[in-house]
């Protein structure tokens, strides 16, 4: 089986975020990027079909030169392969069009990607790739099993959990619960030497249309300020929250 995992270099979630030119552009400037929380359980599941049934996993991104160490800690993590797609990925549709054009000459079975990533958190990115692709495809995926050429996948619904079966080749979405959080890995000093021998190769993106542009970015507003009430004074936290929140 060959897997392709999709990886998107996102913000880490500490980082403190800023626009620049007008609040036209975001501004990398002191921002650490990791492998995109959702993509990272994806890739320690592709690792698991890696070890437990010979698996092939490669890994792509679409972006430029300065995505190439969020991939090579994939690469540390097990990955056996990476492909940087030399494009800036300005939208959903763009950057599932690049995937698809990879994937159509990689003879890949399974297609991992992360349901969302945690910047834009657009979540499209597996559906058009799947739509583009003409293959099976299963979001919000947080269980899977390959037996051959099938397929069983479970994916969260409201409400609860839903199981079904499908066949290669696949696109899933997937997300926490796809493996358990104490699964993902922390690449060791082996991994990340092993890393710098691994093919990462640059590839040019092909001809495909962005249909948004960025306009302006906003920051939510500030939170207000916060009243304390004594634990004992119900009657005032009682009137604070009919009067000024009026929320009862």
């Amino acid at each position: 089986m060959k897997i392709l995992v999709c990886i998107s270099n996102v913000p880490d979630t500490t980082s403190k975020i800023n626009f620049t030119d007008g609040d036209t552009k975001f501004d990398t400037n002191g921002v650490q990027f990791v492998i995109n929380p959702n993509d990272e359980f994806g890739l320690t599941r592709a690792m698991w079909f890696k070890e437990k049934q010979g698996a092939t996993v490669h890994i792509a991104t679409v972006g430029d030169a300065s995505v190439e160490p969020t991939m090579r800690k994939a690469l540390a993590i097990g990955a056996d392969e990476g492909i940087r797609i030399d494009a800036t990925p300005t939208d959903g549709f763009f950057v599932a069009s690049q995937l698809a054009e990879l994937v159509k000459n990689g003879g890949y079975d399974l297609i991992i990607a992360g349901r969302e990533s945690i910047d834009y958190n657009g979540g499209m990115v597996p559906g058009i790739l799947s739509s583009i692709l003409e293959m099976n495809f299963v979001n919000t995926c947080i269980g899977l099993e390959v037996d051959g050429t099938n397929a069983t996948a479970v994916r969260e619904i409201d409400g609860g959990k839903e199981k079904v079966s499908t066949s290669l080749p696949l696109v899933i979405g997937g997300q926490k619960g796809l493996v358990e959080e104490s699964d993902l890995r922390i690449p060791n000093m082996r991994g990340i030497m092993m890393a710098r021998k691994k093919t990462l190769n640059v590839v040019p993106p092909a001809d495909a249309a962005s249909f948004t542009t960025d306009q302006s970015f906003e920051k939510p507003a500030a939170k207000g300020p916060v009243k304390l009430v004594d634990a004992g004074n119900v009657g005032e936290l009682v009137a604070l929250l009919h009067n000024e929140a009026k929320v009862i």
